[in-house]
């Protein structure tokens, strides 16, 4: 007889899954890396998981006011995508958990872009083009730095 282990909802959670699920990470993804070395290899620097922002962009171009978003396809719903789909098992969490993410997206998005933040989004399926990842790079490059006041005040 297997052992079920309980989450805080109502569900049984078959501890083996449960512990595949513990390995998903939110930070330094495969995707994220790969976008993150195109980025430096290009000359770009950027600051990681700016806490103070809404969403915590995974990149952060500040000069830019440019927020990054590396989003994986299967979490945060890639429209079109293959990847995307919906597990087959437990249709009702799944689908109520994935639309929650979507509109937690949509809600960051609107936040940032109140406060002047440009947001851009790669998909992970979109890591793996060496063309996109360039253009990526191309797209931060042609947003004018933004110039701050000097701070020594002569």
């Amino acid at each position: 007889m297997k052992k079920k282990a309980r989450n805080s909802g109502d569900n049984d959670v078959d501890p083996a899954r449960s512990a595949q699920m513990a390995l998903v990470r939110g930070r330094d993804t495969k995707p994220e890396i790969r976008v993150r070395k195109a980025l430096h290899a290009a000359g770009l620097r950027y600051r990681l998981h700016d806490k103070k922002l809404p969403g915590s962009p995974d990149l952060v171009f500040p000069g830019r006011r440019i927020a990054l978003f590396v989003h994986g396809c299967f979490w945060h719903r890639h429209p079109g995508c293959v990847a995307a789909r919906l597990p087959k098992s437990r249709l009702e969490f799944w689908g109520t958990k994935l639309a929650g993410n979507v509109e937690r997206d949509k809600r960051n998005h609107v936040a940032l872009e109140a406060t002047g933040w440009q947001v851009i989004v790669i998909w992970e399926c979109e890591t793996r083009d060496p063309q996109r990842l360039a253009d990526l790079a191309s797209k931060i490059r042609e947003r004018e730095r933004i110039k701050r006041p000097n701070r020594r005040g002569g």
